[in-house]
């Protein structure tokens, strides 16, 4: 079989992924990268892609991928699904008489928590943009709905202008986002009433104007860049205007360097972890924070237990029996506790 038809395989396989299993494009682009990786290695073992052994499996998904593309544990657990679904289609689609990845295993590795950036930070975060220019008033919009909805940098920079719902409730108008996430998920996220007023701040600025941000089909994106060196000026329309998730990470380092922001919290994730942990500590039910945060998996909102201390430790502060006790320590303590 040569390297044609072995790509033709792979391109097969991601069109019934996508068509047939409604997978979303970008994990395709994620498994067309591990499995040309895949025909490389095979191609170094001189072997074809449905000659491969249980141990071949093993090297590549292991050694290989660990030395060639520098994947700890955590990030060789899509090069195993890859193969495995690879393999597996080729098995019931492609006339492989045996699927070599049954016994493939997922790389095991230590369960990491997040780490949620204080709420103070946030606090110093929303204040840093400069809001007298364009950029300070689109980047504030994108905090405040990072910070206010717990978004992930990739469902910000897809929003577009059909993203959001108005209603009136109360009397009042209320904003809602429909956000697609990880694997094109889709769901409804009430925006608070100050990341509202920024996003109109954002979409009333004049600049706006000056741009055409228009789709086919008709829609607009959402948050612009005001510049790409990759984009000739006269291209600079529709989805060329789109921001990048880069772009997100590195506008949140930025404020994040110039508030103090210790490094392990100047990301975005950080900004969502907060999110969640505040759900958390305000006994938001299980199945609500998982709606909000897009998790399919309760365990997914379980990790946000291990980081939601406040209310655990006012109820500890109150309630443990030293508390109701005069000990060494009790005179000293009640000072720390009347600090600011």
């Amino acid at each position: 079989m040569d390297s044609n038809a072995q790509s033709a395989l792979i391109e097969q396989y991601l069109t019934f992924r996508e068509i047939s299993q409604g997978r979303s494009p970008q994990t395709s682009v994620k498994y067309r990268l591990y499995l040309v990786r895949l025909v490389e290695f095979c191609a170094q073992a001189g072997i074809a892609l449905h000659q491969v052994t249980p141990d071949h499996l093993e090297a590549f998904t292991g050694p290989y991928v660990f030395k060639h593309m520098k994947m700890g544990p955590d990030a060789r657990r899509p090069v195993v699904a890859a193969v495995r679904g690879f393999y597996k289609w080729l098995h019931a689609h492609a006339g492989v008489p045996v699927n070599p990845s049954t016994k493939l295993e997922y790389p095991k590795a230590p369960r990491k928590l997040p780490l949620a950036g204080p709420l103070d930070a946030a606090e110093k975060l929303m204040w840093a943009p400069d809001l007298s220019t364009f950029i300070g008033v689109r980047d504030a919009a994108m905090l405040g709905l990072l910070i206010g909805c717990g978004l992930r940098a990739s469902g910000l920079v897809r929003l577009n202008m059909s993203s959001l719902r108005y209603t009136t409730e109360a009397g009042r108008d209320t904003l809602s986002l429909r956000v697609y996430e990880k694997g094109d998920k889709e769901r409804m996220i009430p925006v608070p009433e100050p990341a509202h007023l920024l996003v109109r701040a954002y979409l009333g600025h004049p600049y706006l104007e000056s741009v055409n941000r228009r789709l086919e089909g008709g829609d607009q994106v959402l948050f612009i860049s005001t510049c790409n060196s990759y984009v000739d000026d006269s291209k600079r329309y529709g989805e060329t205007l789109r921001l990048s998730s880069r772009s997100v990470h590195k506008m949140v380092e930025k404020y994040g360097k110039r508030i103090g922001l210790p490094q392990q919290y100047r990301h975005p994730h950080a900004l969502r972890h907060l999110y969640g942990a505040e759900l958390t500590e305000d006994d938001v039910d299980v199945l609500d924070r998982m709606a909000l945060m897009g998790h399919a998996d309760v365990k997914s909102n379980e990790i946000y237990s291990h980081i939601a201390q406040r209310k655990l430790r006012r109820i500890v502060d109150r309630s443990n029996p030293l508390a109701k006790i005069t000990s060494p320590m009790s005179d000293i303590a009640k000072i720390l506790e009347r600090k600011p």
